[in-house]
């Protein structure tokens, strides 16, 4: 499939443009040793990444991705707080680009897309990440998880994205690796990619039916005609 007649291309950050795993799980398994609790796998951690971090954080206490409903809210109020402090001090010991992520979003910068972010990561480490990878000259607009009464998969921030930009959802893309990215844009009739490599819950992301699914973050470029 090509993409034909688009401006706007949106999209995820972690598990998409950056693997973000190892300083999350880093951050979890402080937060649960700081509290005396059981610490786990990257591999496992991996599966509870998607939904921000107080999701996160309630699966690590659940030691599920499956959330306990009991859980104390004292309990979960203070561990959040550890990660987030934590996290905020490690946000790119680990973390790294995808391959040729940069090269890519430069490449379609260049061609006369207009790139954006919308991630359900708290705003706070959105920009100090970027700029620590370097990545912060591409996006015209970024939303964290935070940014909005709603967040992924919800279709209130690609709708917002588009409203702000003043660009039509039939003219704009999601890319991401998650059923949250692909579930959000179905929900505002927007067309989507879906990335076989970053954190899905183990679930394949075809399952969802993007539009187009890909192995590989350059590839991109092959898919779409130049910028209307």
């Amino acid at each position: 499939m090509i993409f034909k007649e688009k401006k706007l291309i949106i999209f995820d950050l972690d598990g998409t443009l950056i693997n973000s795993a190892p300083d999350l799980a880093l951050s979890v398994n402080h937060t649960l040793s700081s509290l005396g609790r059981e610490t786990f796998s990257q591999q496992e951690i991996d599966g509870w990444v998607g939904n921000g971090a107080s999701t996160l954080i309630r699966r690590a206490l659940s030691a599920s991705v499956e959330i306990d409903p009991n859980i104390d809210e004292d309990l979960a109020t203070k561990a959040l707080d550890i990660f987030l402090t934590f996290y905020a001090r490690n946000l790119c010991v680990e973390t790294i680009t995808y391959p040729l992520v940069s090269q890519t979003l430069d490449r379609l910068k260049r061609r006369g897309f207009v790139l954006a972010l919308v991630t359900n990561k708290p705003f706070a480490f959105v920009a100090p990440i970027l700029k620590g990878l370097e990545l912060e000259d591409y996006f015209e607009l970024c939303l964290g998880g935070d940014s909005l009464d709603q967040r992924k998969p919800h279709p209130a921030p690609l709708l917002y994205v588009c409203k702000k930009l003043d660009i039509n959802i039939d003219k704009s893309v999601m890319v991401g690796d998650s059923k949250n990215d692909i579930l959000s844009a179905k929900a505002c009739g927007m067309q989507s990619i879906g990335l076989t490599y970053g954190y899905n819950y183990d679930q394949s992301i075809s399952s969802y039916e993007p539009d187009v699914v890909l192995d590989e973050f350059a590839t991109i470029l092959d898919i779409f005609e130049e910028s209307v």
